[in-house]
C-alpha cells in the first residue's frame, strides 16, 4: 500500500507539472531582429536598456558580426571591425567596454570570407556548424572612444567570455591547451577530428592578465557566465563524443565543482535568473533536431522544467537585469536560420512549477 502511494503520488506530480505550457512562462512573445541571414545570443546592458548580439548580415561578409541594439529607439550599430568572424559579446558593468571574441587579426580573413561567399554562390549547401577558428580572440570595445584592446593572444580559439557583475574579471572558454605543447599522435587525431574536446574554462581580470585555467576534463567546457551574486561560475560540460553536455557549477577558484543537470541530452546554454533561484538552459531532450528552454533550480536537485513547446530551435536564454524579460534565439518564425525574440518571463509561474518538479533522477552509469 505504501509504495503503491508512493506511486501515485510521484504520478500526480509528474502530471501536475507537464500541465504547463508555454504561455504560463512567456507572453507577448515578439521578433526582435529581422535583418541578416541569422541573429542570436542576444545580452542585456546592465541597466535593461539595450542587447549586445551577434548577426550575419554585413555586406561581403558571410560570417557574424557584433552589434548593439537600443530597445527604446530600436536604433542597431556596429562595434566590430566587420571583417572576419565574431562571437559572445558581452557588457563590461561599471564601464563603456563590450567584450567579445574576433578573427580580424588574422591576416587570412578577408581570404577565409570570399571563399565562403564563392561556395555559398556555387549552390552548395553544407550543414550549420561552429567554426573553432584557432585565429578567435577576445576584445575590449570602449563604447566612448572606440578603442579596442586585445585580451588574448594564445594560439587556439578562445571565446565564449562574459564578465563578473562587478566588471572586474572575465570567464571564458579556450582550445589553447590543443596549441601550447608538443601533441602525442592520439591528441593530433582529436584536434583534427574534434577541436572542442581541448576547450576549458578560465578566469582573467578584465584588462586581460592573470588568465588561470579552471577545469581539466577531456571534452567541450564552454559557455561560462557568472552567477547573479558573482560567487559561482556555471557553464556546460560536454562528454567526449559531443552528444551528451550538462549544467555545472563551481567556485570562481574551480573548485566545487558540480553537476546540476543529469538529463541525458546535449544540455546547454545555462543562464542564472536574477533571482538567484534557477538556471535557464536550452535542450534536445526532446528530439536531436528540436531544441527547446528548460529551467532547473540552483541546486539542482530537481528534474527541469520544460519551458518553450514550439518545434525547431529554441535556445540561449538570457532574462533581462530585472528578470522581467526574456531574450533568446529562435527559429520558431520559419527556416533553420534562427532570430532574436522577448517575451515577458512569468517568474511567479517558473517558482510555482519548480516547486512541483519532481527530483532529479540519480545519473545513469556509464
Amino acid at each position: 500500500m505504501t509504495v503503491f502511494r508512493i506511486a501515485l503520488v510521484a504520478t500526480l506530480v509528474f502530471a501536475q507539472t507537464a500541465t504547463y505550457q508555454e504561455r504560463d512562462f512567456l507572453t507577448r512573445v515578439r521578433r526582435l531582429t529581422v535583418d541578416g541571414k541569422r541573429a542570436g545570443e542576444g545580452y542585456w546592458s546592465p541597466d535593461g536598456k539595450r542587447l549586445v548580439f551577434q548577426s550575419e548580415r554585413e555586406p561581403g561578409n558571410p560570417f557574424y558580426q557584433i552589434y548593439v541594439l537600443d530597445l527604446a529607439t530600436g536604433d542597431t550599430r556596429r562595434i566590430s571591425p566587420g571583417v572576419g568572424k565574431t562571437t559572445c559579446a558581452f557588457f563590461r558593468p561599471g564601464s563603456d567596454e563590450i567584450e567579445f571574441a574576433s578573427t580580424h587579426a588574422d591576416p587570412k580573413s578577408k581570404q577565409l570570407q570570399d571563399e565562403e561567399l564563392a561556395f555559398r554562390a556555387s549552390g552548395k549547401e553544407r550543414r550549420y556548424s561552429w567554426d573553432y577558428d584557432p585565429e578567435m580572440d577576445i576584445y575590449a570595445y570602449n563604447e566612448k572612444s572606440g578603442a579596442m584592446k586585445r585580451l588574448t593572444t594564445a594560439r587556439g580559439y578562445d571565446a565564449e567570455g562574459s564578465y563578473s557583475p562587478d566588471g572586474q574579471w572575465i570567464v571564458f572558454s579556450s582550445m589553447r591547451g590543443g596549441y601550447d605543447h608538443a601533441l602525442t599522435d592520439k591528441e593530433k587525431q582529436q584536434l583534427a577530428e574534434n577541436p572542442s574536446n581541448f576547450a576549458e574554462i578560465y578566469i582573467m581580470k578584465a584588462d586581460g592578465s592573470g588568465q588561470t585555467r579552471l577545469t581539466n576534463v577531456f571534452g567541450y567546457d564552454g559557455g561560462p557566465f557568472f552567477t547573479q551574486d558573482g560567487k559561482k561560475i556555471v557553464w556546460r560540460r560536454f562528454d567526449e563524443q559531443g552528444l551528451i553536455a550538462d549544467v555545472w557549477t563551481m567556485n570562481l577558484d574551480g573548485t566545487d565543482q558540480k553537476q546540476i543537470t543529469s538529463f541525458g541530452s546535449m544540455s546547454w546554454a545555462p543562464y542564472m535568473h536574477p533571482s538567484g533561484e534557477y538556471f535557464l538552459f536550452a535542450s534536445n531532450k526532446l528530439g536531436f533536431e528540436n531544441f527547446e528552454l528548460f529551467m532547473v533550480d540552483a541546486q539542482g536537485a530537481k528534474e527541469p522544467v520544460r519551458v518553450t513547446y514550439t518545434d525547431g530551435f529554441d535556445g540561449l536564454p538570457v532574462p533581462s537585469p530585472d528578470g522581467k524579460t526574456l531574450a533568446w534565439t529562435s527559429s520558431r518564425a520559419g527556416g533553420s536560420a534562427g532570430q532574436l525574440f522577448l517575451a515577458q518571463w512569468n517568474h511567479e509561474k517558473a517558482m510555482e512549477a519548480l516547486k512541483h518538479a519532481p527530483p532529479k533522477k540519480p545519473a545513469s552509469k556509464s
